[in-house]
């Protein structure tokens, strides 16, 4: 049996007959070529050196032609009918004249070591339009690590022209924190019905939304659409108000009838006129902007320490003892930075 090519083994790009200079990358991305925007950010995704180093250079080249979208990230509870949603609302998005991209998040696929697959397949209809880009999930790495390469995807596809960036929640817990982190506005899914689902819902998740469309809420659900909708709002009056100004709205949605769609679309519109007069759009961009430098320099120190050779022997030392009772873990973290630094 032949041995495996390294670079695959390490999720390198080494697919074709020869490696695209960066020049190459930018000017395809520039230009919307979408078979090169998505090998762009398979070479973001890669974990070689030489890769990575590539990447860079392709995003901070492309970094000037980014920032000029709308991003929106889309949560909700599984059943909730994120994809359904997705697709009728970026058919509504492409008929206003936008380009839009969708990208997947899961932080839970580092348990998998997979990427979401399916997420073409659940979006039959809008995969096919020519000003629709629809992207999986980045597969394995730390959560914080597929956060980088999703946050390196949306740099990407906004400087390839695409003006709506929808960023989707595949997993469930964490991502809807890392989501909020990447995007100007937060939409929250959720079904009629809402007694069961506010008593299971995370306080904080509700509060970073921006707006919540209740699913569903046609063919015999108008009834319980109502009265969930009555709730919701209840629940988020006794938050206190954000320092923005900006009150999340409730509405009624249906993705097969196309009901409430349109309300979706006028309340961003409405967000990001508000947003942007009153400053609180910009601010809101830098602070993720340093918020990303914090998160990724954090990912660095982690790796290099675990990758510091060096190191190994007086780690499986910490560990055992941590394993063993005789050391917290607290101690043990210090002990090993402290270790790493001085190496």
């Amino acid at each position: 049996m032949p041995p495996l090519n390294p670079r695959l083994l390490a999720g390198g790009l080494d697919r074709g007959p020869r490696r695209k200079s960066a020049a190459e990358y930018i000017e395809g991305v520039r230009s919307g070529n979408r078979v090169i925007l998505s090998q762009a950010i398979t070479l973001t995704e890669s974990t070689l050196p030489e890769d990575q180093k590539l990447a860079s250079d392709v995003i901070h080249a492309c970094l000037p032609h980014a920032g000029q979208s709308l991003r929106i990230g889309i949560t909700g509870i599984p059943g909730v009918g994120k994809s359904t949603f997705i697709e009728s609302f970026g058919q509504l998005l492409l008929e206003r004249g936008h380009k839009i991209s969708v990208l997947a998040i899961d932080p839970s696929s580092e348990r998998s070591k997979g990427s979401i697959l399916g997420d073409k397949t659940r979006m039959e209809e809008l995969s096919r339009e020519t000003n629709a880009y629809i992207r999986p999930s980045p597969s394995g790495g730390s959560p914080g690590g597929v956060a980088r390469k999703t946050r390196e995807a949306i740099i990407l596809c906004e400087a390839a022209g695409f003006d709506r960036i929808l960023v989707e929640t595949v997993g469930v817990g964490q991502g809807e924190t890392i989501v909020h982190s990447m995007v100007d506005f937060f939409l929250l899914l959720m079904l009629p019905g809402a007694g069961d689902e506010l008593q299971g819902m995370k306080r904080g998740i509700m509060e970073m939304a921006d707006g919540i469309a209740i699913t569903k809420s046609d063919s015999g659900n108008e009834t319980r659409a109502k009265i969930a909708a009555a709730d919701y709002r209840r629940a988020l009056e006794l938050f206190p108000p954000a320092d923005h100004g900006w009150k999340a709205e409730v509405i009624l949605t249906s993705a097969m009838s196309g009901m409430g769609l349109a309300d979706i679309y006028c309340l961003l519109e409405n967000y990001l006129e508000a947003m942007s007069r009153s400053g609180h759009f910009q601010d809101r961009r830098k602070s993720q902007a340093v918020y990303w430098m914090n998160e990724y320099l954090a990912e660095l120190v982690k790796n290099r320490i675990l990758e510091n050779r060096e190191s190994r022997e007086y780690r499986q030392d910490l560990r055992e003892q941590v394993t063993a009772g005789t050391l917290s873990p607290f101690e043990a973290a210090e002990m090993l930075l402290r270790h790493a630094l001085d190496s």
